[in-house]
């Protein structure tokens, strides 16, 4: 299905992106909240290290002509996350990075440490590949947590109407 974003997309997206990584934390047994904050949007308490993670939220909508794009994010964001996790006493800064695809959206989760030291940004930002390669490479570090959800859209007001439920159709054999 074609997707064309509202004028607020991009608000609303981020709300759901960070709701997204809330729900799964809580679904998983950390004890989480969301603060409102520069630098960080969560806190969760890791149940099986016990420590307080300051989470930066990234997130993007990805067309599927755009689904491998790279997600990029300012290298100015790296003092704000470390700024925020002093100011809270978290013991880990950590980055959640949503892609909403057509049909899958992937959560990575790893701290900040992991990423700049296996994952380093360039001169002004983060680039967080999305190629298969780098997804492929993402699935075999075990600090890259990865929590994936799939969804496909049954009915819905469109010209392609008919041809999305042909798919749908084939889908469900």
């Amino acid at each position: 299905m074609e997707i064309a974003k509202s004028t607020r997309h991009s608000k609303i997206a981020g709300d759901y992106f960070e709701a997204l990584v809330l729900y799964n934390l809580s679904k998983y047994g950390f004890e989480c909240a969301s603060v409102d904050h520069t630098g960080i949007d969560l806190i969760a308490r890791n149940p099986h290290t016990k420590k307080l993670m300051g989470i930066s939220v990234k997130g993007r909508t990805r067309t599927l002509e755009r689904s491998r794009a790279v997600v990029t994010f300012g290298i100015d964001n790296k003092q704000k996350i470390i700024n925020a996790c002093k100011a809270f006493n978290c013991d880990d800064p950590y980055l959640a990075i949503c892609v909403d695809e057509t049909r899958k959206t992937r959560m990575f989760l790893v701290s900040l440490d992991h990423v700049l030291k296996n994952y380093p940004p360039g001169k002004d930002d983060f680039r967080w590949n999305m190629s298969q390669g780098a997804i492929d490479k993402y699935y075999c570090d075990p600090e890259v947590m990865i929590i994936e959800s799939e969804s496909d859209v049954v009915r819905w007001w469109s010209i392609h109407n008919k041809r999305m439920q042909a798919d749908a159709a084939e889908l469900r054999r």
